[in-house]
């Protein structure tokens, strides 16, 4: 193992810090705390209207944005991409490289002037091609995390992945999935390696406690604005459950991805189409303590996503001892086991969200099995603090690690 001082690390991740980003944020202290000395990198800031933690300022102060290019940067990062690339590796990315290059380049000269011998990178997309170019460029090592379904990431991935030293997957199913499309392309070293959250801050205060007979069932939902977050499904299950005569009250956290001014215009509509004002409430982007204050608020946690890579949300809510209810899409299976952890319902399906809602509303027991049940569930297996202990094994320990 080398010393800590010598256990220097580039973290890259896209538009950082985002509404989202919390995990990396919290991977970031658990680094820190294991001797790491991190060093921030990122494409580019997120949009104000996404500046929502109260973090975010340090972050961005300490983070370096690749995509300001000098004028030295602009002309031969190109050039050098075009020369390190075959013809077969550009065939429709050439655009992306051409977008790519200059900041490879920086990435490159920040990381020898500061002694980076390696980089992990928090996606797959195009700040996955700014450390690959870099790599080939003479500049630090790398390695991915897959978050996401590979078709979310674009085109490249064959160049990408194959020389990264290792790559770590958040899911069983992506892991297959990835193994599949990229035979052949992939690193030795795959392991899968959830995200987490850290149980010692979400955490209650004071025991749960479940909806009581004939007041309103206070629900909390929590995702950036997005057709495929299922919000307006969720909407619609509350439109039901309230002719069925069952008072419910809802906050949504999250904004949408143009900082308010997309998706959340369409919500705002729908609401009020359904007539659910002064019963459904659109929270905008909210900082950690304002979504852990909501959960500890909340009697369950839904959230009704159409596909789910895993789902940082549903983890925040579970290591809070809030009931949650998630849809069986993509990998949430792998973290909600229906009817042990969590309810499971089918996405884009509004009567079953209400049905699941309403059990949980009219059991106290299940309320409080599953509030107990989801926080044993995080502690074992979905801690922030397990993800920096992979990259530090890979990246610093053992033999034959890439250093």
């Amino acid at each position: 193992m080398k010393t800590n001082m010598q256990m220097k690390l580039g973290y890259l991740v896209p538009q950082f810090p985002g509404q989202t980003h919390i995990f990396f944020w919290r991977e970031v202290a658990a680094l820190e705390a294991m001797g790491v000395e991190v060093h921030l990198f990122s494409t580019r800031p997120p949009p104000r209207g996404l500046i929502a933690h109260e973090w975010s300022a340090e972050a961005m102060a300490r983070t370096t944005y690749l995509g300001l290019p000098g004028p030295l940067d602009a002309v031969l990062g190109p050039a050098q991409a075009l020369a390190l690339t075959g013809a077969g590796e550009r065939a429709g990315i050439g655009r992306d490289l051409l977008l790519a290059a200059p900041a490879a380049r920086r990435l490159r000269r920040e990381a020898a002037r500061r002694g980076i011998g390696h980089v992990h990178v928090h996606s797959c997309g195009r700040a996955a091609l700014v450390a690959a170019l870099a790599r080939r460029m003479g500049g630090p090592r790398y390695s991915l995390t897959l978050h996401g379904p590979l078709s979310d990431y674009g085109p490249g991935q064959r160049l990408k992945w194959q020389g990264a030293a290792f790559g770590t997957v958040i899911t069983e199913k992506l892991s297959a999935e990835l193994a599949a499309e990229l035979a052949g392309a992939l690193p030795a070293r795959l392991p899968v390696r959830p995200m987490g959250v850290d149980p010692e801050v979400l955490r209650r205060d004071e025991p749960y406690e479940p909806c009581a007979p004939g007041a309103p069932i206070r629900l909390f939902s929590c995702a950036r604005l997005n057709v495929v977050k299922g919000h307006q499904d969720l909407m619609q299950a509350v439109r039901l459950l309230l002719d069925q005569g069952l008072e419910v009250r809802l906050d949504i956290a999250g904004e949408d991805d143009d900082g308010g001014a997309g998706f959340r215009g369409e919500l705002q509509g729908r609401l009020e189409a359904l007539g659910l004002e002064g019963h459904v409430r659109l929270l905008g982007a909210i900082d950690a303590g304002r979504v852990r204050a909501h959960l500890l608020g909340a009697h369950v946690f839904v959230l009704a996503s159409w596909h789910e890579p895993l789902g940082v949300a549903y983890m925040e809510a579970m290591s809070c001892e809030v009931p949650t209810i998630g849809t069986a899409a993509g990998g949430v299976p792998e973290l909600i086991r229906d009817g042990v952890d969590g309810l499971l319902v089918a996405p884009r399906d509004p009567q079953a969200l209400a049905g699941a809602i309403r059990r949980i509303a009219e059991d106290p027991a299940l309320a409080r099995r599953l509030s107990r049940a989801g926080r044993a569930r995080i502690v074992e297996g979905f801690r922030a603090s397990l993800g920096a202990e992979t990259l530090v094994a890979e990246i610093f320990g053992g033999k034959n690690r890439a250093v």
